[in-house]
């Protein structure tokens, strides 16, 4: 993959709002080839189905309130909380009261930056 690095500064109000799934969007943070910060805003009743991925994944509840499983386990998450995903771990979430979580994911999700480009 070419070297990739988004702008040092992220405005809300200037970047684009990209649809990730039905009542998910999201916005990109930061990145660059061994990080990316993703903004991921739920509605009610949107579901992150459970998948697996080879990066590192942490996440941060911004707000809301989520249903999330991890290798099986499911805890409710609020704000405030949240959840480190190994590479290759299923996992996913169902969102109990709309919400933001804030991800990061080492390596860059090439998947993701795709969608910018």
């Amino acid at each position: 993959m070419e070297q990739i690095k988004s702008k040092p500064f992220f405005l809300k109000d200037d970047e684009p709002v990209y649809t990730a799934d039905k009542g998910i969007t999201r916005q990109f943070v930061g990145y660059n080839n061994e990080i990316m910060t993703v903004k991921v805003i739920f509605e009610k009743g949107a579901i992150g189905y459970q998948h697996s991925h080879p990066h590192v994944q942490t996440a941060y509840i911004e707000s809301g309130v989520y249903e999330v499983t991890i290798d099986g386990v499911t805890k409710t998450l609020k704000a405030g909380d949240g959840f480190f995903a190994e590479p290759d771990i299923k996992h996913g979430l169902v969102c109990l009261e709309a919400g933001i979580i804030i991800d990061s994911f080492s390596p860059v999700r090439e998947d993701f930056y795709a969608t910018i480009k």
